[in-house]
């Protein structure tokens, strides 16, 4: 195994802590001096780039957040002139204005580094062939993946999302040995094979690399169990690079490994914003330490999960993502998950993993129902069976009452990239 790694993989603490904190200044130098927002932002803290002497200096530094890059928007971030930008990605702007990123054609070749790292860590080798089925364009995830996987000699077959029989058709007749999608739409493709009479454990597939949203062991049990492969979660958010930041190495399946030589990661209390010992759960806050065209100093991802040492490389890991803080939902002084109910889902008899929380408002009070689907064949006895099954789970498991819907299969949206789990419609307006 050791031959395969590459040679920051193979530094002890000591090399990697003194790479991390010469990259660490370096960077804070080049925010300071080249981005206006950075300078700002430092200069209102009292702070200079070598005010951080230290790697625990760090956490005197102010946080960047997703509200600043809007602020900027759209290249008030970049700290190159433009035309030395390669490659522009951007987030779906749903909410608001898209948050930006660029790249310089150093920092592409980072990226398609630390994602060959990463298939490679997963189980991919040079000569395999990767299917890809994450959304190609402004998303990072298909193209991030795309690049990764010819850096590490793989041939690409680059699906893209949607046309999910095509999808199922392709993987049949090319016979890829990895797919690298979100998990939600693998469940999508898994149900495609299954209604098309085809077992999807007779595929060619040997590992499965899933990523751009949350999910637990329980969904891993799920694919790993119908589709007769390793699943394997990648981490990766385009304000700081795209997919690849992080990996979960698929001889261990314990977390995931950061890049800790490109990516310095804290986790935080998400309310004080005080950095956390190890082993804390919190907020994972993230600087960029060898990106040109975007630095980013201390990124508050609204991820949640807990750092913890090293097992299969150097680097420490994270925790599998555990929910977003902006995905909490707070029922009655309930904190609650989508994660905890897609466990409670997943193990339940005649019920498949399609579900949506759905959110409305009764008088003063906030209700949640789960909405999930029934798996084929199930009978009305075990769907009423089920229905119950999930509100004691809930409610002894959680704390709080749920409403429960089994519904007819295929009645959910289906997703071809991140799904939509909670479904708000306590402000929606009264007909």
């Amino acid at each position: 195994m050791t031959a395969l790694l590459d040679a920051a993989e193979r530094m002890d603490r000591d090399e990697l802590e003194a790479l991390q904190l010469e990259r660490l200044r370096a960077t804070l130098h080049r925010a300071y001096d080249r981005v206006g927002h950075y300078r700002a932002a430092f200069d209102r803290a009292g702070l200079r780039p070598d005010d951080c002497r230290s790697l625990a200096d760090l956490a005197r530094f102010p946080f960047t957040t997703k509200a600043d890059l809007r602020d900027n928007y759209p290249f008030g971030m970049f700290a190159v002139p433009e035309d030395q930008v390669r490659r522009i990605h951007a987030s779906s702007g749903t909410t608001g204005r898209p948050t930006v990123v660029g790249y310089t054609e150093k920092d592409l070749d980072t990226w398609a580094d630390v994602v060959a790292r990463s298939i490679r860590a997963a189980g991919g080798r040079p000569g395999q062939k990767v299917h890809i089925a994450y959304g190609y364009g402004l998303f990072t995830g298909g193209l991030g993946a795309h690049y990764g996987a010819e850096r590490l000699g793989c041939t690409v077959v680059p699906a893209s999302g949607g046309m999910t029989a095509r999808q199922v058709q392709l993987i049949q007749d090319f016979r890829p040995d990895i797919i690298m999608v979100t998990p939600s739409y693998m469940l999508t493709i898994l149900d495609e094979f299954e209604r098309q009479g085809v077992d999807p454990r007779t595929t060619s597939l040997k590992v499965g690399i899933f990523g751009a949203e949350p999910w637990t062991q329980e969904m891993r049990r799920e694919i790993e169990e119908r589709f007769a492969i390793d699943a394997v979660d990648i981490y990766g958010l385009s304000e700081v690079m795209g997919p690849g930041v992080a990996q979960e190495c698929v001889e261990t399946k314990d977390g995931l490994h950061i890049w800790e030589d490109h990516f310095y990661p804290e986790v935080v209390d998400p309310f004080t914003g005080e950095v956390l010992p190890e082993g804390s759960e919190g907020e994972l806050v993230f600087t960029s330490l060898t990106k040109e065209a975007m630095p980013v100093i201390r990124y508050r991802t609204r991820d949640l999960t807990r750092l913890l040492p090293g097992t299969a490389r150097v680097f420490r890991r994270m925790e599998k993502v555990t929910g977003r803080s902006d995905d909490l939902v707070i029922l009655r002084g309930v904190n609650l998950f989508p994660t905890q109910i897609e466990e409670i889902v997943l193990r339940t008899p005649a019920v498949s993993p399609h579900f949506q929380l759905r959110l409305t408002r009764e008088g003063r009070l906030d209700v949640l129902t789960v909405r999930a689907e029934a798996r084929a064949g199930a009978t009305p006895e075990q769907r009423s069976a089920a229905a119950a099954s999930v509100a004691a789970a809930v409610k002894d498991g959680i704390g709080v009452s749920v409403g429960v819907e089994i519904v007819d299969p295929e009645t959910l949206e289906r997703s071809v990239g991140k799904f939509r789990r909670i479904v708000d419609e306590r402000d929606r307006p009264r007909d």
